[in-house]
């Protein structure tokens, strides 16, 4: 008899065991699955932060090629005026622009009789006029952006 009693309290034993060790068993796979899914999110979270540093990283390169575009609408105005413009420059002109399209830069549209809106343009004057107060009467400077992100604003002259 004793035989017996001790083999059911190995079993409840056993089977108190068994339950504690699924119950652990349990708890690890759900931290395992949840440490494995924060892995997976933290990998897409940085291939995302990549490819922005990747698209940005030439942004001060092609700050100063705007640059470089501005003096080329200078020099073309001026020889237009004498009337020395060549094709080729013009056409070295637009093989500038097309690789800088190429690298993500978009001229921004800014229209003569548009509301000044802050957020593309920077006023350089104000001057006194027959339209609305805010309205852009000439631009200076175009404006550009970088892959969605301004990286010049529209310099304009606005009515008071």
């Amino acid at each position: 008899m004793e035989d017996k009693k001790e083999e059911e309290k190995n079993q409840e034993i056993s089977s108190d065991d068994a339950a504690k060790c699924q119950k652990e068993r349990d708890e690890y796979l759900e931290g395992w699955k949840r440490a494995k899914a924060d892995l997976i999110n933290y990998k897409k979270d940085e291939i995302k932060r990549f490819e922005t540093v990747m698209k940005m990283a030439n942004e001060s390169l092609i700050k100063e090629l705007i640059g470089v575009l501005d003096s080329f609408d200078l020099a073309l105005n001026n020889l237009e005026k004498e009337g020395k413009a060549e094709k080729g420059v013009y056409l070295i002109r637009t093989q500038l622009e097309d690789v800088l399209k190429k690298s993500g830069l978009e001229k921004m549209v800014v229209s003569v009789g548009e509301i000044f809106n802050p957020a593309f343009c920077e006023v350089i004057a104000a001057v006194e006029s027959d339209k609305p107060s805010g309205t852009i009467i000439e631009e200076i400077e175009k404006g550009y952006s970088l892959n969605g992100k301004i990286i010049r604003p529209a310099r304009v002259k606005v009515a008071k």
